[in-house]
């Protein structure tokens, strides 16, 4: 896991509160409009129906509450940009509680329950608060965040199955674009490099010389979309050139040993 060295950007905790809950519930109302024969429909994750995937995005973010109701751990030990390079461990776990969860009620069902148990403990909550997680104890705020990037990449991966074009919040979609940016200048540190994300990230990255003025001789710019479709490997970065997603100048602009980022 490569070491958090840089400052972790800050994030408006009422803010984060606000988008989780918008996109669960922009989620769960698409959610309750499918039928039996859409639910049963592949999605690009391997063998996980969409019924899969909906009941996935109902654990991640149940997350939160089944955490909240233990006891807090004694100390931190996991920072927020941490989380990116931690989760690929428990890939097999998480698909094998996905499939045990998505086979134990219906999708509707499980969205209520777990908007309900948000409702009851979320509010009284400190995001200073120690959480007992998958990969390890984090802040409740900074946990939040990370249920950004689980709603927006999933949100993308149930409009990619079922055409049902599900909103982005805008919040969401900004943090988890933010998230995995920072990412990448973690695992690939320097100031050679600029990845632009507009309208939500711009960071340095990659070894090598750092520029001091004008525009940087090494350019990245995609949009929100596209960058987290690279950075979650659903998207290859040969494919968003070819299909003018990314626009990449200079000799250190090229990404493709870098991605994905998230496991």
């Amino acid at each position: 896991m490569p070491p958090a060295k840089k400052r972790t950007r800050s994030y408006d905790p009422a803010k984060i509160r606000a988008a989780v809950l918008a996109q669960f519930e922009n989620v769960g109302q698409a959610v309750g409009t499918l039928t039996p024969e859409q639910l049963a429909l592949p999605t690009r994750l391997g063998d996980w129906t969409v019924r899969d995937l909906a009941g996935h995005i109902t654990m991640a973010v149940g997350a939160v509450g089944r955490s909240l109701g233990q006891r807090e751990p004694a100390r931190q030990e996991v920072d927020l940009l941490d989380w990116p390079f931690a989760t690929v461990a428990f890939a097999a776990q998480v698909s094998d509680d996905t499939k045990e969860i998505a086979a134990s009620a219906e999708p509707e069902e499980l969205y209520v329950r777990t908007a309900a148990r948000l409702a009851e403990l979320l509010p009284a909550a400190s995001d200073s608060r120690l959480l007992a997680t998958r990969v390890g104890a984090m802040r409740l705020g900074d946990f939040l965040v990370t249920r950004t990037v689980e709603l927006i990449v999933h949100t993308d991966d149930l409009n990619d199955a079922t055409g049902l074009g599900i909103p982005y919040d805008r919040q969401a979609l900004a943090a988890c674009t933010r998230l995995l940016a920072d990412a990448l200048a973690v695992k690939a540190p320097g100031a050679s490099t600029e990845v632009r994300v507009p309208p939500f990230a711009v960071v340095q990255c990659v070894e090598g010389p750092r520029h001091t003025r004008g525009t940087p001789s090494n350019v990245v710019e995609t949009d929100p979309l596209t960058w987290i479709r690279l950075a979650t490997g659903r998207t290859g970065w040969a494919e968003a050139l070819g299909a003018a997603k990314v626009s990449a100048s200079g000799e250190r602009a090229d990404l493709s040993a870098l991605l994905p980022i998230l496991g």
